[in-house]
């Protein structure tokens, strides 16, 4: 078994090996499914504690009283829990996931997932206004990359485990794989290549089959087939996506204000979070939790022209403010809802307006829904899929993409905002480059480009030692003392002053005038990115590529990159 291990290992090195990362994908959806249905379980089994039913929505017949004095609670125990871990054990969400893949290419530690399991639960069963997408893309992501350390798999494919668990981790939460392969692509790894589509699409349709195998299959609204009455609407249309982009930016804006507040005390940001959602909820009970019965009723045309505006406006505010404080919830799902009240708001005004023209408000409904939720995350492609599979309707796509391009070209275009976790980064001051250059080094295994013709040698070289060397004629030599690597130097470099050397007596190779090269490690699962990382941050010339020995407690040498190598590398590839 363990040899069937270690020759996927190596097949996974390379970045081109579609049949190894198919069975990652098929793997990675599954678990990310199994573990998104135990986070939904989770909320509905602690918000029947105290009443909350219709799968933990229902937060509407609750007393005014406890409508208050539950989000309020909620989030003071959360920063009490809170204040005892350190700020790295605090991260959750996207931007948690965005941030490690890059400053600690792809490796999710346990302890942050097991806290956004159980802290995310109980933040959305205790009315904290956020969705369970981005907890579900952490589990689904982290529980993948768990498995990929487990097995002690590439950094490489890290990536695309991550991929995949996000992939997975939407499709079992909404039912929509294709939005949760486009989101994996467009927002997480930033790239769209044949190699990585494949095992992040049958991750999307393993979770999506375990989702509908254990329960009813993800969130799904039932709506008669809508479309556009008239192209006179298309101007209305561009319209409400210009308002979905505004009322994106509002809530970017506040989040990323109250964001600015992370050196006060978590108690005191958490426990004002919760009195903020407590006191909208005594006036706007619909602004608690993630709100899909409150699109249900907006769908079925149930709230009136003021209720929808009031809903939108409280719930940008109480989600904004909740996720700026660092909350471990999501805010796709609210986005959806926020969209779906300004379209419904604005299908009202039209049909009152030029009865005659309008379409049925449910169509900007729908396309509000996506126009929002595109304005928010910074991914067009993503929405439109998630609009058209959550309503099984494919007559909304043309009206749909015209909202979807006005809303993200006023948000990134008119007002210059990014998305909202990467505005959050921002504030955190990490950077996540995704240009093709870092693409390339991320995605490539050291093994594409070290060089295996290396040696250890001591620095005290016995007459015996120097005829293997010879015969061995390596490009590299490690030199060593006492079990401490000192310096690299070139092979033949050493073997021409050996020449000069008596055969006959030993030599110290620490006395030789000849080029030596600084060094530094990395592990034998480490991807250019990191080799280049460490090269940069130790000021040094070339990494040795190790891999730890089960039996001798010195690491197993593989092989030497030098900084030159990985630039001719990558001159040679982009």
């Amino acid at each position: 078994m363990s040899q069937l291990i270690s020759n996927y290992r190596r097949y996974l090195t390379n970045y081109d090996s579609v049949l190894a990362y198919s069975l990652l994908g098929v793997i990675g959806g599954v678990a990310s499914g199994l573990v998104i249905l135990a986070f939904e379980q989770a909320i509905i089994q602690l918000a029947a504690l105290w009443g909350v039913g219709n799968h933990g929505e229902d937060f509407e017949s609750l007393s005014p009283g406890f409508r208050f004095a539950l989000p309020a609670a909620g989030a003071l125990l959360l920063g009490i829990g809170y204040h005892f871990l350190s700020s790295e054990n605090r991260e959750v969400g996207i931007v948690h996931v965005l941030s490690r893949m890059h400053s600690h290419y792809g490796v999710l530690p346990a302890r942050n997932a097991v806290l956004q399991f159980f802290a995310g639960a109980f933040a959305l069963a205790s009315g904290q206004s956020g969705g369970r997408e981005g907890p579900g893309v952490h589990l689904g992501s982290a529980v993948n990359s768990l498995l990929g350390q487990r097995l002690q798999l590439p950094n490489n494919s890290l990536r695309i485990l991550i991929a995949c668990g996000t992939a997975g981790g939407i499709a079992a939460a909404f039912n929509t794989p294709l939005a949760g392969v486009i989101f994996a692509m467009e927002v997480i790894i930033a790239e769209y290549t044949v190699v990585g589509f494949i095992p992040v699409m049958l991750a999307a349709v393993s979770a999506s089959a375990v989702s509908r195998t254990l329960t009813a299959g993800g969130v799904a609204f039932s709506i008669p087939p809508v479309q556009l009455a008239s192209l006179w609407e298309i101007p209305y249309i561009a319209f409400l996506g210009f308002c979905c982009g505004l009322a994106a930016v509002a809530l970017i804006l506040i989040s990323k204000y109250t964001a600015r507040l992370s050196h006060h005390n978590v108690i005191i940001r958490f426990a004002t979070a919760g009195l903020v959602t407590g006191g909208l909820a005594l006036v706007v009970p619909q602004v608690m939790g993630m709100g899909y019965d409150t699109l249900s009723l907006a769908l079925d045309g149930q709230l009136a022209l003021f209720a929808l505006l009031v809903i939108a406006a409280a719930k940008i505010l109480a989600t904004a403010i909740t996720v700026g404080v660092g909350l471990p919830v999501g805010v796709i799902g609210p986005s959806l809802l926020i969209g779906a009240c300004i379209g419904g708001a604005i299908g009202l005004v039209g049909q009152l307006a030029l009865p005659e023209l309008a379409s049925d408000p449910t169509l900007y409904i729908i396309v509000g829904m996506g126009a929002a939720m595109a304005a928010v995350m910074n991914a067009p492609l993503a929405a439109i899929l998630a609009v058209i599979e959550l309503t099984h309707s494919m007559s909304i796509g043309m009206p749909a993409m015209l909202a979807i391009v006005a809303a993200t070209l006023t948000s990134t275009g008119m007002l210059r905002q990014r998305s909202l976790h990467q505005t959050i980064l921002r504030q955190l001051q990490r950077a996540v480059p995704s240009d093709p250059l870092n693409q390339l080094l991320h995605s490539t295994h050291v093994g594409a480009i070290m060089d295996t013709r290396v040696v250890r040698v001591p620095a005290s070289l016995d007459p015996t030692d120097r005829e293997p060397l010879l015969e061995f004629n390596p490009a590299w030599c490690l030199v060593g003392r006492d079990g401490q690597d000192l310096y690299l130097v070139q092979g033949q470099d050493l073997l021409d002053w050996l020449g000069e050397q008596d055969a006959e007596q030993s030599v110290d190779i620490t006395e030789a005038d000849i080029r030596r090269w600084t060094l530094t490690d990395v592990p034998i699962q480490a991807s250019l990115r990191q080799a280049m990382d460490n090269i940069g941050n130790q000021t040094v010339e070339a990494v040795c590529v190790y891999e730890r020995s089960r039996s001798s407690s010195q690491p197993i040498l593989h092989g030497v990159i030098t900084r030159e190598s990985i630039e001719k590398f990558t001159l040679s590839r982009l």
